[in-house]
């Protein structure tokens, strides 16, 4: 057996092409879960911006009903 540094043989010795695929697959699995959890957390952070929207726009209605009815009561109260 030929013996290279650190104690490797040459037939369990990587080629430069395997690690180099193995540097890409290992990179694409990290980008990959990188990106997923982005996009989760911009999906979750939508999603309730959303649900605020709808509230302010339900609280929106609410005063703009109850400001109809205090004019209401105020014209009726002049005339």
């Amino acid at each position: 057996m030929y013996e290279l540094g650190g104690g490797c043989t040459k037939e369990v010795d990587m080629s430069n092409a395997a690690s180099t695929w193995i540097g890409l697959i290992a990179g694409l699995v990290i980008g990959a879960l990188i990106t997923w959890w982005v996009y989760n957390r911009q999906r979750k952070t939508s999603d309730m911006q959303d649900i605020l929207l709808e509230q302010i726009v339900s609280m929106e209605k609410k005063i703009l009903s109850l400001e109809e009815k205090i004019e209401s009561i105020l014209d009726k109260r002049n005339n």
